[in-house]
């Protein structure tokens, strides 16, 4: 592929076939029962992701997502019989992060898509439910349209109930489009990660499906601890690349929230091998690069009124050939001299980045990830990091009944041209 920018990448590129029949409707009833494909300098094995540990050098760090999806679907029904669905996308501009926009008593405003707009013809539209044997009245109102969303203020009649508490109780986990079913209830435990934690996505960082308590248990008597960082997954996760180029697709933007002491500790474990479970995690950890790279070029690092807008990662930021000369050692340096200077204990900021061939990794020598939808940026990802080889580990799979996709099976897949450190 050369040098050539991903701006002028073309998207059918990277199709394949993928027949209904291979999509995972269902998980497995055992998590790390699930199929593993390994990829190693050109070589595909098979394990199972219980024997994982098998698959690790004993100094591989392992950097998982521990966000947790929320019931961002919200169905209003009229008296008409008709229904209007509210899908809960991201806080409102005016709150700093998703947390404390989740943590919001009474009211919150929120993008969100509405199905069935048209329909919304009165100002205020209602749903009541239970909670503790109180009946709420959930009230949303349409206070502007954008582009591709509308921000709604949705407010609760019971002000001590933050807005987790009202999507918990109110609302639906939202299924991937492409499984075609509605949420039942197990899909409540089993599309979530057993270590999710922080609120916020719209969609399971689905590579951390797999693993168990027992896995965990496995791993950490190698001496493989989990490390944990927070991307808060956007619907955008899903969007198909419309445009024929690259170029003209808008790449979704996500919140990250990363600890000082994760910082320091890929810092303390660089020459390591650092593997992101998902792509997510590995977005992440990427985009930590680019935010000190930011600082470290523009000779930010004493700047204590700098926002973190500044530095955070827009989509096009990795590819300009002269950010190269950065160590990944001196950016995080950078970015934690930075933050301390500022007394920051955590990053939260939103990325853009994407990664897609001819992108240089600067941290990250290996992923876990499922096998991922056609002309998805996700599969721009993986074709960055093992080039043409993530055609023959796609027809292995599809070849050898791998499960694909959000409910399937996975890959763990080391960097092309990568020496594995043991």
């Amino acid at each position: 592929m050369g040098s050539m920018h991903p701006k002028d990448l073309s998207i059918i590129d990277f199709s394949y076939d993928l027949p209904a029949d291979k999509i995972a409707k269902f998980p497995l009833p055992k998590r790390d029962e699930s199929r593993l494909l390994v990829y190693h300098s050109g070589k595909i094995t098979e394990s199972l992701y219980k024997d994982l540990e098998e698959q690790l050098p004993r100094n591989t760090s392992l950097i998982f997502n521990n966000t947790r999806v929320i019931e961002a679907r919200l169905i209003f029904n009229k008296a008409s019989g008709s229904s209007i669905e509210i899908f809960c996308l991201e806080p409102d501009d005016s709150y700093s992060d998703i947390t404390s926009a989740m943590l919001q008593k009474g009211k919150v405003n929120w993008k969100c898509l509405v199905g069935g707009a048209k329909k919304w013809k009165e100002e205020l539209i209602t749903k009541k439910f239970i909670i503790d044997n109180k009946e709420i009245t959930l009230t949303a109102k349409k206070n502007e349209k954008k582009n591709d969303y509308f921000i709604i203020e949705l407010s609760w009649n019971n002000p001590a109930l933050s807005f987790a508490e009202i999507l918990h109780y109110a609302g639906i986990l939202p299924l991937p489009p492409y499984l075609n079913r509605v949420t039942e209830e197990p899909d409540k435990e089993t599309y979530q990660t057993v270590y999710a934690k922080q609120k916020g996505s719209v969609a399971a960082p689905t590579a951390g499906l797999h693993f168990t308590k027992a896995l965990f248990n496995k791993l950490e008597k190698k001496k493989i601890y989990p490390q944990f960082i927070t991307l808060h997954v956007g619907a955008g996760t899903f969007k198909p690349v419309k445009s024929d180029t690259m170029e003209t697709h808008d790449m979704h933007s996500e919140f990250i929230d990363v600890t000082i002491d994760l910082i320091e500790y890929l810092l303390a474990n660089i020459n390591e091998n650092i593997v992101a479970v998902g792509t997510t995690s590995l977005r992440t950890i990427e985009s930590l690069y680019w935010m000190g790279s930011k600082i470290s070029q523009h000779n930010l690092v004493h700047q204590e009124d700098l926002r973190i807008e500044a530095i955070s990662v827009q989509q096009w930021d990795p590819y300009p050939i002269l950010s190269s000369g950065i160590t990944a050692k001196t950016s995080l340096a950078c970015l934690l001299q930075w933050m301390k200077r500022n007394k920051l204990d955590r990053i939260i900021s939103k990325t853009q980045i994407i990664i897609a061939p001819g992108y240089e990794f600067k941290i990250v020598q290996g992923l876990i990830t499922n096998f991922h939808q056609p002309q998805s940026t996700l599969l721009l990802l993986v074709a960055a990091l093992i080039g043409d080889d993530w055609k023959k580990v796609y027809q292995h799979a599809l070849n050898n009944n791998f499960r694909f996709l959000s409910y399937g099976d996975g890959c763990l897949l080391w960097k092309k041209k990568f020496t594995l450190a043991t």
